[in-house]
């Protein structure tokens, strides 16, 4: 993303110094908020925004609104003439990236404002951090449209269709469910999920959608599953974004060895997650890679390697017969498994 200001060196351009830093982390903040609001949509639509017709309509205070535009031009997201706002050089990147920046400055922020302190032991015990859960919610939503789908959907053909069931482990939103019984008629889901609140409203999307026959919720954790009847039926097994709160390792090799005994009729099991990084220079880190690395050692959350993963694979029982990645988004992989 280009990352030019007004001021500096008499070009427009600072590099590396402190006035780049500073701004680039406004407009980090300023892309989320666009998105949210409806601005890069419009801008992605349409190609245009006139400022002030965008306020209005949205009920916006305008110099606010002017504010959060400029921020997004400082580094050349977009370009502003005379009221209007244009798509800029960087304006492609950043729309395709606006849930990585929305998780991170909506969803994360007080995270990472607070790294002085959750640096130090003594406030590392208990519930010691806090996230928006409703704005990490909304950024996985798109960015598993965005990165994990194509994985998704390639592992599918290799599942083929001859499954019944399908669980959904973390189902969030239920949008994998509704869309693999939209995709396979016949098939049923079922989507367990730790959060009350979630459950609720995934459970009233699909009923939204006519698909409350073919699809149901449960609340559990996946790390502490009990045994259902319903879990004898299900032959495909999907698990996404949250694998690493399996670990560590010897947990997750205890919960991957449960879900066998608790699933026994699974023909595959698509694993997908993002994985930490090796052998990347501090200077060569791309996008989304050092926010979600930071924000879990900030957490105290261990994100296992493609590596790790491949070995509690090997103690647990399963078998990896593919692996998908997605090369716009580094550490973003999809384990195939039987």
């Amino acid at each position: 993303m280009s990352t030019h200001t007004g001021t500096g060196n008499g070009n427009g351009r600072h590099g590396d110094s402190a006035a780049d830093i500073f701004n680039s982390a406004v407009a980090a903040t300023a892309i989320g908020a666009a998105w949210e609001l409806g601005g890069l949509e419009q801008l992605h639509q349409r190609g245009v925004l006139d400022i002030e017709g965008f306020a209005t309509g949205n009920d916006l205070d305008p110099a606010a609104t002017t504010a959060m535009f400029r921020a997004l031009a400082s580094v050349g997201v977009v370009v502003r003439e005379s009221g209007k706002v244009l798509p800029g050089p960087g304006f492609d990147d950043a729309y395709r990236s606006k849930a990585l920046f929305y998780w991170l400055c909506q969803g994360s922020w007080e995270l990472f404002a607070r790294m002085p302190a959750l640096l130090r032991n003594e406030n590392r015990t208990g519930e010691f951090h806090q996230r928006d859960q409703q704005a990490i919610s909304r950024a996985s939503r798109e960015a598993n449209t965005e990165f994990f789908d194509p994985l998704f959907w390639r592992a599918m053909a290799g599942a083929g269709s001859s499954f019944t069931t399908v669980a959904d482990l973390g189902s969030g939103s239920g949008e994998r469910l509704i869309k693999v019984v939209q995709e396979y008629p016949g098939v049923r889901g079922l989507g367990l999920d730790i959060s009350a609140e979630t459950i609720e409203m995934s459970t009233a999307e699909v009923a939204r959608r006519g698909l409350a026959e073919s699809i149901s919720f449960l609340r559990a954790d996946v790390r502490e599953l009990l045994p259902r009847p319903e879990f004898a039926e299900v032959e495909l097994l999907t698990c996404f974004m949250m694998g690493h709160d399996l670990w560590p390792k010897d947990d997750a090799v205890r919960s991957l060895r449960r879900l066998r005994e608790l699933f026994p009729s699974v023909k595959r099991f698509l694993l997908g997650d993002t994985v930490r990084i090796v052998d990347v220079p501090d200077d060569g880190i791309p996008v989304f890679t050092l926010g979600f690395e930071t924000g879990h050692a900030l957490m105290g959350v261990y994100l296992p390697t493609a590596g790790e993963w491949d070995e509690v694979f090997d103690q647990s029982g399963w078998n990896r017969v593919n692996t998908h990645r997605n090369d716009a988004l580094a550490g973003t992989v999809v384990f195939e498994l039987v």
